[in-house]
């Protein structure tokens, strides 16, 4: 069990509008799975692959849907959508480090930066010139923060994070351990056979309420900015190349690569080890699947695959043979008309 202390079911009843069904004094002291939950844990079911775990469960009070409350007889808690009420419910069992609100005093911090109240900064920070970092901001230990930069407030820098000259935060931004944020574009120019090294001139501005993950890098734009709008959220090993503009409320999922001067639009998901090349556009409310090349512009919402599906090594490379004979049969096919 959690050491917060616990809630009673009508509390959580108010702080998660749901609608209470069973005991309103049961003590609920951690989240659980359905498969793991016991006596003092809340639990939540959203799928109908796990009714027999819902059967079975030992929790002491589910969340689950309106339209599913006859299937489950104990304490329940009832709600529109069950996934987001239990992404709610796992802030209120989250047990956060303690984060004193201090000024490490082996962090080197320069005389013209500028920080608002309640602000901690961890061992080792180092913070350049006209830094300009809002109240309640965290930035923890060994992050280097160069000059001109701005960091909106209730921010949290996580360690070792590196945020490059110019670049502009949000409010609320997550900015987990390892994350490059405004070094140099992937920028050349060729002249015979050697590369000529283009200066990139922009930044990096990121919106409100962005989430970046773990050892992702966001380049700064060549002459004008790379831009992160509000509400993204972006998974670990991440990489977003110069002058990308990623629209409000998309996700990009772990070791995605985004090439220069891609636009997403808004609301689109882009999963796991998507690879998107440069100048592309995709349109608002796109779903592009694991491991697909984007290599064209894509105008309309919807779900986008490219690839083909597993199969044995053997059956691959034959099937690797017929692709490659494609365009001959169609040329064949096209002669017997």
């Amino acid at each position: 069990m959690s050491n917060l202390p616990p809630y009673d079911l009508a509390t959580l009843a108010v702080l998660l509008n749901a609608e209470l069904v069973g005991n309103p004094n049961t003590k609920i002291h951690a989240l659980a799975t359905l498969k793991t939950a016991n006596t003092g844990d809340l639990s939540f079911y959203h799928n109908s692959r796990y009714y027999t775990d819902l059967c079975e469960t030992k929790a002491s009070a589910v969340i689950l849907s309106k339209n599913q409350a006859t299937n489950y007889p104990g304490n329940k808690l009832l709600t529109d959508n069950p996934y987001i009420c239990y992404a709610r419910s796992s802030h209120l069992f989250k047990l956060e480090p303690s984060k004193e609100k201090a000024i490490a005093p082996s962090a080197s911090i320069h005389a013209s930066a500028k920080l608002g109240s309640n602000v901690a900064i961890g061992e080792n920070v180092v913070i350049a010139q006209n830094v300009n970092i809002a109240k309640d901001v965290t930035v923890a230990a060994n992050t280097v923060i160069e000059a001109d930069v701005a960091i909106g407030e209730a921010s949290r820098i996580e360690a070792n994070v590196s945020i490059a000259h110019g670049v502009k935060i949000g409010k609320r931004a997550h900015i987990y351990a390892g994350v490059v944020i405004g070094s140099d574009g992937f920028g050349f120019a060729q002249e015979d056979d050697k590369y000529f090294k283009i200066a990139q001139l922009g930044s990096v501005i990121i919106g409100d309420d962005v989430e970046i993950g773990a050892n992702t890098c966001i380049d700064r734009g060549a002459l004008d900015d790379t831009v992160i709008g509000d509400g993204v959220k972006i998974d670990n090993q991440v990489q977003i190349a110069h002058n990308v503009e990623i629209g409000n409320d998309t996700v990009i999922c772990g070791c995605s690569a985004i090439a220069g001067s891609v636009k997403i639009g808004r609301n689109c998901v882009i999963a796991g080890a998507v690879g998107i090349i440069n100048h592309v556009e995709i349109a608002d409310g796109v779903t592009v699947t694991a491991m697909s090349l984007v290599n064209q512009s894509i105008r309309e919402s919807g779900s986008y695959s490219s690839g083909t599906g597993l199969s044995s090594t053997a059956e691959w490379k034959k099937n690797i043979v017929r692709f490659r004979q494609l365009d001959k049969l169609a040329k064949g096919l096209k002669k017997d008309k």
